[in-house]
């Protein structure tokens, strides 16, 4: 099994989706990763030589910030909106969604289950 930076990668799977599975990296930059280490792209995962996974964690180091510094950085990002108090920190406190979406009927996914606001008949 093939680990790159702290992801253990699928078997079996194409490598050009194989990496898309380590959080930072979707399809294009994984395209792009493995044409720059020299890997053909439909290269099975369980199938690649520790030479090429040692250029591509080379290339994933140097270049790019992929898993824990990656998602330090967006909570950073998301903490800084919510401690200035801006429009969309506020939204991010209140859990709701903050890209100008109507919120009146749908938004179910950052609201949570409906709550029932009148009373049951007797």
């Amino acid at each position: 099994m093939v680990r790159i930076a702290g992801v253990d990668l699928p078997k079996g799977k194409r490598m050009e989706i194989a990496l898309t599975y380590i959080y930072g990296i979707g399809r294009s930059n994984s395209r792009r990763i493995l044409t720059k280490a020299g890997v053909d792209l439909d290269t099975k995962s369980d199938q690649i030589s520790e030479e090429e996974v040692t250029s591509i964690r080379k290339i994933i180091d140097e270049s790019l910030r992929v898993e824990g510094d990656l998602r330090r950085e967006v909570s950073m990002n998301i903490k800084r909106l919510m401690d200035m108090g801006c429009y969309r920190g506020l939204r991010h406190r209140k859990g709701l969604p903050l890209r100008g979406q109507r919120t009146h009927t749908n938004a179910r996914t950052r609201k949570g289950p409906r709550r029932i606001i009148g009373r049951r008949k007797k």
